[in-house]
């Protein structure tokens, strides 16, 4: 048995470890999610739905003590102060909204069932008469008035309280004709039910600008829901909003620790369990509004249809590609840092960091077990490309230089450059600041002259930044990007980027745009892509940033806290992509006999293998043996 102590890249295996996402899901939590909770032991082979995920409940969960009570989703539009109408009315007329409204609570994904929506009297009284019951849907109004009587309408029922609606939900004949449940009002029954346990998701319209309400209801509790999607801003009637929709991500709230400058620094760690395992309960359409399809659906479109190209990498396998593509990411709510691979986020940002330093130098990140770039700082890669004269680990005019110094004559790694060139990024930030109307506020990493002198052309080549509302926003080219490997890694820099220029200059990070000339996929990682393709998308995590940090370049690694929620699981099977030289890879192949190897994980047993080495490229798998 070799342990991990034994191994020179243990640290990525460590952290390979640790990226395992679930793969199953409890057939008890689950069925509570979907809605189908007292009939288990009635129904022991109840087929039931969520989302187009379907299951077979067995005996053994048949004889389990079920909950007799439906989840529920809210949907609701309120302003920054919560509130949500006024005069019993709304005071805002959005039609997008109705819209929104409309597609949410009624869609389906089975077309013989039909949504519920609960209400109290004073909502249903609200709705106009010919709009009354709502259609399609099941009504289901709150109301404990004896007079009240209106059962005898079509798609209407009664119920004394939001726990006797719930449990009526549960029971046949509802349980298999309603899919899901919305309560969509009014203010008191928001109260209750918004972060009630029952709450599986909050569908909020949120509406930026001021308006006066009497009506309100209490915020979203951020402990225990994290965003899943938000569009990015609407204007419609002089009204600024946009859709939002929160999900339960455990069941009760975790107190952070904060420092004295407010600092959130929650003791052990940055990360909270995944509770909630799977978010299938949500709509298709809300589900699907994820950033990370962005990232997957891209990965699907090259693989199904990209072009083939030849080998360019000398070892044998070529790429399939496509040309002009574009993702979008919000960074308002959440952070893009991909959840269906494992993203080396320490490297994210100490790389990051090297480059606004104006670093050139590979062994920075070295000292600081980040190899990103040792495969084109080697002896041998450098020589092979005509910087014989340069020692190793001198990277040459890359990224930071060109930020830092673009003009400068560039000699070695060691010379002091400081007053040389022009500071690209601080006059970035000066016209963010001072000109935030300019069109020019670009970053170049692109300097034609000076290519040759690097070990590696400049991949993502220029960023240019746009600030609207108290916004900052970024779109960076990229000509040619790795979409398996590199992609996630430039998606997270950027972002991060983006979000401290914002920090800096106090505006809110608003969206990213990442748009790819040559984006191509090797056909050597083609199947590893499609198993990461069957995964499910997690919520994103929340970027927290040392506020006290104002200065770009005094940040440290230590300024970044991603507040993200993990999956635990005993079972796995991951990889994840890092860049390293052929020589390393052969090395570290060669130690292990180019054959899979046992390992001991946190006293877990693991096969480790290697895939097929390439110029800057490696692939780690992790299989459980447990």
């Amino acid at each position: 048995m070799i342990m991990l102590k034994d191994i020179p890249f243990c640290k990525v295996l460590l952290t390979s470890h640790k990226s395992s996402f679930l793969s199953t899901i409890s057939v008890l939590v689950s069925s509570r999610l979907f809605g189908v909770l007292n009939v288990i032991a009635k129904y022991p082979r109840y087929l039931t739905m969520g989302g187009d995920s379907f299951m077979t409940l067995s005996n053994s969960d048949a004889s389990k003590q079920p909950d007799p009570q439906r989840s529920y989703q809210v949907v609701v539009a309120a302003t920054r102060d919560m509130g949500i109408g006024k005069d019993g009315k709304l005071p805002w007329r959005l039609p997008s909204d109705l819209k929104f409204f409309k597609e949410t609570t009624m869609t389906t994904s089975d077309p013989g069932k039909k949504n519920a929506v609960v209400m109290g009297r004073k909502t249903w009284e609200s709705i106009p008469l010919e709009y009354r019951p709502l259609p399609g849907r099941l009504n289901v109004v709150l109301t404990r008035s004896g007079s009240f009587d209106i059962a005898t309408a079509e798609n209407v029922v009664i119920c004394g309280s939001m726990l006797s609606a719930l449990e009526l939900l549960a029971e046949s004949p509802y349980c298999f004709s309603i899919e899901k449940v919305f309560v969509i009002g009014g203010g008191q029954i928001l109260r209750e039910a918004l972060n009630a346990p029952g709450c599986d998701a909050i569908h909020m319209t949120e509406i930026e600008t001021s308006i006066k309400c009497d009506t309100f209801i209490p915020p979203v509790d951020m402990s225990i829901f994290q965003s899943w999607y938000s569009s990015s801003p609407l204007v419609e009637n002089n009204i600024r909003y946009c859709f939002v929709t929160y999900v339960r991500v455990r069941h009760s709230a975790i107190e952070p620790v904060f420092s004295s400058s407010g600092f959130m620094c929650n003791g052990s760690s940055d990360s909270y369990k995944l509770e909630v395992k799977s978010f299938n309960f949500l709509p298709k359409m809300i589900f699907q509004r994820h950033d990370e399809y962005m990232y997957l659906s891209l990965v699907q479109n090259i693989i199904s249809s990209g072009t083939q190209k030849d080998d360019r990498t000398g070892t044998g396998t070529g790429t399939l590609s496509k040309f002009g593509c574009q993702m979008w990411f919000n960074l308002r709510k959440s952070f893009p840092l991909l959840t269906t691979k494992r993203v080396l986020w320490r490297g994210v940002v100490e790389e990051l960091l090297c480059f606004i330093s104006g670093s050139t130098n590979a062994k920075v990140l070295q000292e600081k077990d980040i190899h990103i770039w040792d495969g084109n700082a080697s002896r041998d890669y450098l020589d092979s490309v005509g910087l014989a004269d340069g020692e190793d680990g001198d990277l040459g005019p890359i990224y930071g230089f060109q930020w830092r110094h673009f003009g400068a004559r560039y000699t070695n790694v060691h010379a002091d450059y400081t007053g040389q060139g022009f500071d690209q990024l601080l006059g970035v930030i000066y016209k963010i600041k001072n000109k935030p109307d300019d069109g020019q506020i670009v970053l170049s990493a692109w300097n034609p002259s000076d290519l040759k002198l690097m070990a590696l052309p400049p991949c993502h080549m220029f960023a240019q930044f746009y600030v609207a509302n108290g916004e900052l926003s970024c779109q960076m080219y990229q000509h040619s990007a790795d979409v398996g490997l590199g992609v996630p890694l430039n998606i997270a820099s950027y972002a991060l980027l983006t979000c401290m220029i914002a920090h800096v200059c106090d505006l809110i990070p608003g969206d990213f745009i990442h748009v790819i000339g040559d984006a191509h996929v090797y056909k050597t990682h083609i199947r590893l892509l499609q198993e990461q393709l069957q995964k499910l998308p997690k919520p994103f995590p929340i970027l927290k940033i040392n506020p006290e940090k104002k200065d770009i370049d005094s940040f440290v690694a230590a300024d970044f806290k991603l507040i993200a929620v993990l999956a635990v699981a005993k079972s796995f099977k991951c990889f994840m992509g890092s860049y390293c030289g052929m020589q390393y890879i052969r090395n570290l192949c060669a130690n292990f006999e180019n054959k899979p190897k046992e390992i001991d994980v946190n006293n877990v047993k693991a096969k480790v293998g290697f895939g097929q080495p390439y110029l800057s490229n490696f692939l780690i798998y992790l299989v459980d043996l447990s």
